[in-house]
């Protein structure tokens, strides 16, 4: 059985012209450094969306960096040590980091899951945080994105519990990925099984066969570093 690891996602802002393009670059050049991160078991640097949910407009402004990390001492070393990251925080205006344990996985990324399921989870933690992602099949695309705003309307509109979103991806329009935060699983599931058009993203899902490699998993957040438009937004629920 494979140790059960630590995900971190951090979300970077770059303010101006040179640091979006600076940031644009690394998408390219950071790998070099980043796979060299001791006790780096996986790793996707992300540009985001536009919009809270998947989006065909890109935000060149917000840059994200998820990790799967051997154990939290590794990722502590690469977010106190690590040259790469040093750089991408003279570069940016803001840095938030969510460390969390897997509670439950399914599907693939990039051909595999990295994720294993915790078995140190925190019983008296309600949170949770969701990442699903997708590769969409080339000839589904138009009806993919045809749907994407009337699935993301319960969002827009505003859910109770929901406390962070954003839309992230590997490549614009094929790989897509959406970080959420919840202020506990009735929350998330109030979203998922009582708003109609999630339901019926569910049942488009199963029957146009749209995506090629997809995954669902949820983790429970412990730790945060920085701040996110200028607070930590889950510094109110967890105890420090």
């Amino acid at each position: 059985m494979k140790m059960a690891s630590i995900t971190t996602i951090t979300v970077f802002r770059f303010p101006s012209l040179k640091s979006k393009l600076w940031a644009f670059t690394q998408m390219q050049f950071a790998h070099f450094f980043i796979k060299k991160s001791p006790g780096l078991i996986f790793y996707k640097l992300m540009g985001s969306g536009r919009d809270i949910g998947f989006s065909l407009f890109p935000d060149w402004g917000v840059y994200a960096f998820l990790g799967v990390w051997e154990n939290e001492q590794s990722a502590n070393g690469f977010f106190k040590h690590s040259e790469i990251y040093k750089r991408y925080q003279e570069k940016s205006s803001e840095q938030w980091t969510v460390f969390m344990k897997p509670i439950q996985t399914k599907g693939l990324w990039s051909g595999g899951n990295p994720f294993t399921p915790s078995l140190d989870l925190d019983a008296n933690n309600a949170l949770i945080a969701v990442i699903t992602r997708a590769t969409i099949k080339t000839n589904k695309l138009l009806k993919f994105w045809r749907f994407v705003p009337i699935s993301q309307m319960p969002i827009q509109r505003g859910c109770p519990g929901l406390i962070y979103t954003k839309g992230v991806g590997e490549a614009p329009i094929v790989q897509m990925a959406t970080f959420s935060l919840w202020e506990n699983l009735d929350s998330l599931k109030n979203y998922a099984y009582n708003s109609a058009e999630h339901r019926e993203a569910i049942k488009k899902t199963h029957q146009i066969d749209w995506y090629k490699e997809e995954m669902f998993t949820r983790f429970q957040p412990f730790k945060t570093i920085g701040t996110w438009e200028g607070k930590d937004l889950l510094a109110p629920y967890l105890k420090r």
